[in-house]
């Protein structure tokens, strides 16, 4: 899809400038190990479009959403809104916290790995005799840094505060709690677990806004409660369908990575839809 029309290329998602708005338009693109894949999962972009547009319609926190409608955002003559449709959000152009604000609530990923080290979690003590996947007490707020290319860098709350200043940093940590603990407890009542996520804010004119993609399969770690058991990995509703192929090939990901097979692509577009369809209770649109 092409808008004549100042862009800016993600790994999965292309922004065009519309002067003090933006469109953000989710591709089908899948990204692993920090490659973006010759293949696509089709409607993958539709699903964390929706699933945003239905969290910032629920959280009732100020966020930069103005519609889903593509008509709604004026496009150049002869684009091609089909191509468009459910994969796009028209919002607020904000100045970006230059901050990931991550909010875990379970042991999992690199924070189980640096716990198994040295009993910490981004420098954060935590009990000892903890399992894997265990549910922290209370979550825990570790923020990142925002990074053009690679993994963002984990960075201390001080840290932090010297970035954005101490009254910011205090006011996105209470918000990115307060959300993450809402909607995980919505979550759960619809049979989701969500362990972990990060959160993204922008300013404009003094006000501090929710942005991006929120509470996704994406930007979270969502585990069926029914497959939970603490001691392992649960499964999960994301792409790690493609991650668990991509490690029984001979790929050494240093270079371009192989065409997923029908199988793996099919997989994983039904774990997109059936997370999307079981957090709503809405039926897909785009079946």
């Amino acid at each position: 899809m092409t808008i004549d029309l100042p862009v800016r290329h993600g790994k999965v998602r292309d922004i065009y400038d519309l002067g003090d708005k933006l469109l953000l338009v989710a591709s089908d693109r899948t990204s692993a190990f920090d490659y973006v894949l010759p293949s696509v999962i089709p409607d993958k972009g539709r699903v964390l479009t929706q699933i945003s547009r239905f969290w910032f319609e629920k959280l009732g926190v100020a966020n930069h959403m103005i519609s889903i409608n593509v008509a709604d955002a004026d496009l150049p003559s002869g684009t091609d809104l089909a191509s468009l449709d459910g994969r796009s959000m028209l919002v607020r152009k904000t100045e970006v916290v230059p901050i990931e604000c991550v909010v875990r609530g379970y042991l999992a990923g690199s924070g189980w790995k640096e716990y198994g080290q040295s009993s910490t979690v981004c420098g954060i003590p935590l009990p000892a005799g903890l399992d894997q996947s265990a549910q922290l007490e209370t979550p825990i707020f570790t923020p990142a840094t925002k990074e053009e290319s690679g993994h963002d860098i984990n960075i201390s709350y001080e840290r932090m505060c010297e970035i954005v200043g101490e009254e910011l940093a205090s006011t996105l940590r209470e918000k990115s709690l307060d959300i993450y603990t809402r909607g995980a407890a919505f979550a759960r009542e619809k049979g989701i677990i969500i362990a972990d996520t990060k959160f993204e804010w922008g300013i404009v004119d003094g006000e501090l806004l929710l942005i991006d993609e929120v509470l996704t399969p994406d930007s979270s770690r969502f585990w069926p409660e029914d497959q939970y058991q603490v001691g392992v990995s649960p499964p999960s509703f994301d792409k790690q369908i493609v991650r668990d192929y991509l490690e029984t090939t001979s790929w050494d990901k240093n270079s371009t990575p192989p065409q997923l097979p029908e199988a793996v692509v099919n997989q994983t577009r039904a774990k997109y839809i059936e997370a999307f369809e079981e957090l709503t209770g809405q039926t897909f649109p785009w079946k």
